[in-house]
Formats: structure tokens, sequence, C-alpha cells
């Protein structure tokens, strides 16, 4: 057997996000739930066909982050069900051969966490220094000049101890304190907690701002980006963060809780939020001789033009960026980002999907995506996004609308009058229903991609080369195991072109335009305008 073939479960998988309050509402108060997820996996398994499923944050929360604020890590939101809903969740998701991975939040807590309600209480608290606790400058300013990415100042001070507590993202989020050995230990075991519940890895938040400068420097600001002509960056890009995230011992947290994951059998995994756009800046979180982050999240299509060189250049950073060994992964969608289909249109969608789901690496996909969900207008008097409520232009509300099942009233999402944010306003055409009824829909596009990488070990395993030379906005390459080679080619141009292919001989398997399938190929691929195809 070779070693591609006996590569881990998540290097083969596709990943489905499932943004848990919009996915399927069963109790009709308008937010999505557990059971609502539990009823939908034979859809996500068996009428989509990807096989790991990642959960966003469900556990009790004041939701001043909507759940990325944690106030117990070891339980359920009493919104979502309860934790016998989660067993069995994770029981029928195992019984339809999906993996699931939870959403973990180490950054920071609650500040309704019991933990940080006893740290605040006093100076000679046990639990004080499990936060980031700081006396104000002679002035009484705030100990450094670091922002919150949500806006303003990243340090709030509390006036029953006269300090100052350090908050990366809302003043409701406080900072854990990763540099103490009983903080790290709890946060450990709470990932031995959900572990032991049977889920299969984790995707680890914001996992660039667990350590920062010991020393505690102000950031310089960024001369590039400060300003008010510069507002739609945010205004935490008004610095230049070389002291208020990722510091080097980082690296010593992700080592620790890979040893522990690495230990448990059947293997689990460990997915991070990276937003890094080196390559080789990214592969340091893969770990020296890959002991780290299984997986760093590679949002490097979301900053590219939609072209073919602009495809091309993440594609070979990665390529040649990454350590020996490490695997790669690619999105385009996720609950922080505008929708894929706003961003890149009807064509762009499509040649998305063939893109994710033929690159050497693991695809992230975003529920609703596959069905070209839009970003959707909210009223001002509808948002919910506190980052979207300080800075409108950055809201995420928009890309987090509930999943649109069918034509129905509320559609199919709840029975309710009112969900928690608006239903698309093309809910009506643009559904789950309609899309299977229609064999050229953006869902039996990604049906038909899922189930041909499900059937070719050179999709899921292979090794990538780039076909040269290729027309002008065209992009081609091939993924080969052994004898299977496959070749995938994207038109990004609105006119027809040749791509000449050499011998390869095959037969198109996908098109994102479907007459062509199956048809036979050799010498060189006669494209359409903007089509992508996959030739076997």
């Amino acid at each position: 057997m070779s070693d591609e073939t006996r590569r881990p479960w998540w290097q083969t998988a596709v990943i489905y996000e499932i943004y848990v309050r919009s996915f399927q509402d069963t109790t009709g108060n308008g937010v999505g739930d557990l059971q609502g997820i539990l009823d939908r996996l034979e859809y996500v398994a068996d009428t989509l066909g990807v096989d790991t499923i990642w959960l966003t944050p469900f556990y009790p929360s004041p939701m001043a982050d909507f759940g990325y604020d944690v106030s117990d890590y070891r339980d359920v939101h009493p919104l979502f069900g309860d934790l016998p809903t989660f067993d069995r969740l994770v029981a029928r998701a195992h019984a339809l051969g999906l993996k699931v991975l939870v959403d973990f939040v180490p950054s920071h807590s609650s500040e309704q966490h019991p933990w940080f309600e006893e740290s605040r209480g006093a100076r000679d608290h046990p639990r004080r220094d499990w936060y980031v606790w700081r006396d104000p400058r002679p002035d009484g300013a705030a100990p450094t000049n670091w922002l919150s990415v949500f806006g303003g100042s990243a340090w709030e001070l509390d006036a029953r101890t006269g300090q100052y507590y350090r908050h990366s993202f809302l003043k409701e989020q406080p900072d854990l304190n990763w540099r103490h050995p009983a903080l790290r230990a709890a946060m450990l075991d709470t990932m031995r907690f959900w572990l032991s519940r049977g889920v299969d890895g984790f995707r680890v938040d914001a996992v660039q701002f667990l350590l920062k400068d010991p020393a505690e420097r102000d950031n310089p600001l960024n001369a590039e980006r400060a300003g008010p002509a510069h507002k739609p960056l945010g205004a935490f890009d008004s610095q230049v963060h070389l002291y208020d995230v990722a510091h080097v011992d980082i690296h010593d947290i992700f080592r620790a809780m890979r040893a522990m994951v690495d230990a448990y059998d059947p293997p689990r995994m460990t997915l991070g939020e990276v937003h890094v756009y080196d390559p080789v800046e990214l592969g340091a979180y893969y770990g020296v001789d890959l002991n780290g982050l299984h997986m760093p999240t590679n949002f490097g299509l979301f900053k590219v033009p939609w072209t073919a060189a602009g495809v091309r250049r993440v594609v070979d950073g990665i390529e040649t960026g990454l350590p020996a060994g490490a695997w790669p992964n690619y999105s385009l969608g996720n609950h922080d980002d505008p929708r894929l289909a706003t961003r890149l249109g009807e064509h762009g969608s499509r040649q998305a999907a063939v893109l994710l789901l033929t690159l050497r690496g693991t695809p992230i996909l975003y529920y609703g995506d596959e069905i070209g969900m839009r970003e959707a207008e909210i009223p001002p008097e509808q948002r919910q996004d506190p980052w979207g409520i300080a800075e409108p232009e950055l809201s995420r509300d928009g890309c987090r609308t509930p999943m649109q099942w069918s034509a129905e009233r509320g559609a199919g999402f709840t029975s309710a009058g009112d969900p928690w944010l608006p239903v698309g306003s093309d809910y009506a055409e643009r559904n789950v229903v309609s899309q299977l009824g229609d064999p050229d829909s953006l869902l039996n596009l990604y049906r038909r991609l899922l189930a041909l990488r499900r059937r070719s070990a050179a999709l899921q395993q292979g090794l990538y080369r780039p076909v040269d030379p290729v027309p002008d906005n065209c992009l081609a390459f091939q993924r080969t195991l052994g004898a299977e080679r496959v070749l995938v080619a994207v038109n990004f141009t609105p006119d027809a072109r040749s791509v000449a292919i050499g011998e390869f001989a095959g037969r198109i398997a996908v098109s994102t335009h479907r007459a062509n399938e199956g048809r036979e190929v050799r010498g060189a691929l006669e494209m359409l305008p903007h089509e992508a195809a996959v030739i076997v």
C-alpha cells in the first residue's frame, strides 16, 4: 500500500461549515438548533455528499458575539438544545459516515464566564491571572495603544480593582492568559471533554491572538491604511500589528494541542483560523516537523483578483511555500466574509466549485454556497452583528442569513414569523428544492463534483502539476496518482478558448456547461466562455 492510500481522513475530507443559528430551526423561535442539524444530516451526507461538518459555537453564551463569547465551555446553550441532543447528533453523523468538528474558542471567554467573574472580583483571587490585567499608565491611560479588532482600545478599565483587562475583540470578551499554566491545563481539559463525546476535531478560533508580546510594546501606526479614506478596512488596520498578535510562543500551544489530540484513537485533528497570506509564514503554523496545527486555514483565494493569474499565484505559492509533507486546504466562504456568489457572480461561483473540489488539499465549504446564496441586505433596524453595528460596512450579518431550503414561507428554515435574521430576498427562486429539480443548477454541479471526487483517488490524494502553456486568462492543471490522471481547466474569459492538452485523452466528467459532459477530448480542449471542466 502506498503512502498516499494511508493518508489521514482529514486530508481526503470535504469540510462543510454549518452556522448553527442559521441552518434549521425546529422550535419555532427563529433560531437554528442542534436538532435542526440532526434532521438535515441526510441532506449533508447523501444529497450533497460531503463527509465532515464543522459546527460554529453552540455553547452557553450571552450572545454578545453570537456564541464566540463563551460562558461555559462544557455545555450547550438551551437556545440550541442540550448535551443529549448533541450526543445524538454526533452518533447519527458517524452512522452516516460524517466526521464532526466543533468550534473551540480559546482566545477569550465571555465576561460572564465564572472564571472571569472570579478573576475580576479581587486582585489576589487565584484566577486573577487567568486573564490579562494591567495597571494604568501614570496618566491613567490604557497600558498600550493596542486596538480591539471590533474597534476602540483593546483595554477596558475595571473600576472594582482599578486595573485594565485586555480584550482583543469586544469588551465583553476578555482575553484568556495562555501564559498561565492552570489556564492552559483547563483549556486542554475542555478539548478532552468534547473528544470524549466523540468529536473528531476542532476548528480553533482566532489562534493568532493566543499570545502577544510579553514586553507589551506599542504598535506602530500603519501609514498606508490610517485615516478616514481607508475606513472600509476597519479601524484595526490603522496599526501595524507587530506586538499584539502571533507572538512566536504561540507555537508551544499548538504543539501541546497537537500532542494531546494525536493521542486519541481514532485520529482527531485541528483546523486553525489563521489570517496569514504569505505561504511560508502560513507554513510555520504546521509546526517544526509538522507538530503544530494539522491545518491552518488558507484564506489566500479571498484576497486575489478572480483571474487565472490571481488563482495561479495563490496555488503555486501554496504548492512551493508549505513545508514538505504539509497538507493544504482551500476556502472561499465562511461566516465572517461576504458571500462567495456576491463576490464572484454566477460564472465565478461555478468556477469556484470546480477549483475548490479539484485542487490538491482539503476543501472547506460554507453552508448555502452550494446553492449560490447571496449576501443579504439587512435593514439597519434588523442588524445583529456587533462589529457591523459599530462599523456598518464591515457587517457580517449578510453572510449569516438562514439556509434557503424551499420556497415555503420562512424558506423552510423556520415556522416562526421572524427568523433571527431576514431570509434572503431571492429564497423563492434560489433554494435547495428548486435546484435539486434543475439538472443545470449550481447545487447539482456541486453534487456531480463531490461524487466524482469520492470516486477519484487522484482528486483526493494525488499530486498537482500545472499545465503550460495555456491561453491568456485560462488555468489548467493535472492531478495524478499512480496511473490515474485527471485534467482540470478553467476559462476565466467571456470568449471561447482552445487549451492544448498534449497526449492527454479522456472525457469531460463534469463541466459548468453540463451539455459538454461525456464529450471525448484528445489533443485540445475546446472551452466555452467561462467554462470550467474536469476531464478523466
